[in-house]
């Protein structure tokens, strides 16, 4: 299959807007990737500059041993799948699947085998013979998709491609696409808006925001090491809970002081961070790793306080608990073993080995 070299992109619109600011990453061969992050982040537009179908201000971009800065789509050796599926509405679903190959010259036989085994692969082969407007959202989803493994391209681009799909179906073709991934083995890079998605699929991820890369890592390096503020409170749901305080020195220790109440640290944070004594910091801590302190903890390094329990959603499996102080407001995961009382006190225990530490100016992480 190929690499993908992208190096110092730019892209500026007519109007001035910088929408891609000097991006540089490398999607390995066979690897599969996922461009992360709000609305109007530039990742899209990354994805499009990728395909050919916006023209680069400044920067290379390299498919395989080529540069194809200058090259139009065609000659990319790309497949697109796009978020509205863009089907041929007047196409039979084996029509719409041919139709590149047609375009290519192959024979009718070289077709045929190709379409009947990207339906077999994607479970749509009684359908061929319907139109678009007969199949539902996953269905049309899954032959945009056999639309582009038919063609065997050297890398695949997919553009919020699950989007318009319901909560249970985004899950079912999550798996489908992974599973697509690991059976065809090409270079796959994946934009999306949905941290669980960028979570469960990729190698690794590139998390963007304002045209700029703020990371890139495997899922769980990002997640428990990002980079900054705003990594930290992208990618996690419910997100990292943010406290403004201050470290003072205590017992030979460290202790992190938000007003309302204190929380020692550990002694690798101590001596990692003694050039803070009595400065402010942001501490994060996620919502998983503060506990109940009515019954045992997993907590490797645990500091209690208490908080008022403000509010209780119980999902089944766990208990998502809005906790409050005079200053603060934060989220707790609870296991469904007593359900909290709203407006009562509630001891908790917070795990500081998961704490997380920014500046709070830079607003990077302090590792």
């Amino acid at each position: 299959m190929a690499k993908v070299i992208v190096k110092n992109l730019n892209k500026f619109y007519d109007n001035g807007f910088h929408a891609v600011k000097d991006v540089s990453f490398v999607a390995e061969d066979k690897e599969f990737v996922v461009l992360v992050g709000p609305s109007g982040c530039g990742k899209t537009t990354v994805l499009r500059l990728i395909a050919g179908l916006e023209e680069i201000s400044s920067g290379d971009i390299h498919i395989g041993d080529n540069l194809v800065n200058k090259k139009p789509p065609k000659d990319r050796d790309i497949a697109m799948v796009f978020q509205n599926y863009a089907l041929y509405p007047h196409m039979t679903v084996y029509d719409n699947m041919a139709f590149a190959l047609k375009l290519r010259g192959e024979s009718k036989a070289e077709i045929q085998g190709k379409v009947d085994k990207a339906a077999a692969l994607l479970g749509i082969e009684s359908m061929l013979t319907r139109k678009p407007a007969q199949l539902s959202g996953g269905q049309r989803q899954r032959v945009a998709l056999g639309r582009a493994i038919v063609r065997n391209p050297k890398v695949f681009l997919f553009d919020e491609p699950l989007s318009n799909l319901d909560a249970k179906l985004r899950v079912a073709m999550r798996a489908e696409i992974v599973k697509l991934h690991q059976t065809l083995a090409n270079t796959m890079i994946y934009v999306t808006h949905d941290q669980v998605e960028a979570m469960t699929m990729a190698d690794r991820i590139v998390v963007m925001k304002d045209g700029i890369i703020h990371q890139i890592d495997t899922p769980l390096d990002i997640y428990n090491k990002p980079a900054n503020m705003f990594v930290a409170g992208f990618i996690g749901s419910p997100a990292i809970n943010m406290v403004s305080g201050k470290l003072v020195a205590k017992d030979g220790t460290l202790t992190f002081d938000s007003g309302d109440y204190q929380l020692a640290l550990t002694p690798e944070q101590t001596k990692r961070l003694k050039n803070y004594e009595n400065k402010a910091i942001i501490m994060g801590i996620r919502p998983e790793d503060i506990y109940d302190a009515r019954h045992d903890s997993m907590a490797e390094f645990p500091q209690k306080f208490t908080p008022v329990c403000d509010l209780v959603e119980p999902l089944g499996n766990e208990f998502h608990v809005v906790l409050k102080t005079k200053q603060y407001s934060f989220v707790a995961r609870f296991d469904p073993k007593e359900l909290p009382k709203v407006g009562k006190e509630l001891p908790v225990t917070v795990d500081m080995v998961k704490a997380h530490f920014f500046d709070p100016e830079s607003e990077l992480a302090l590792y």
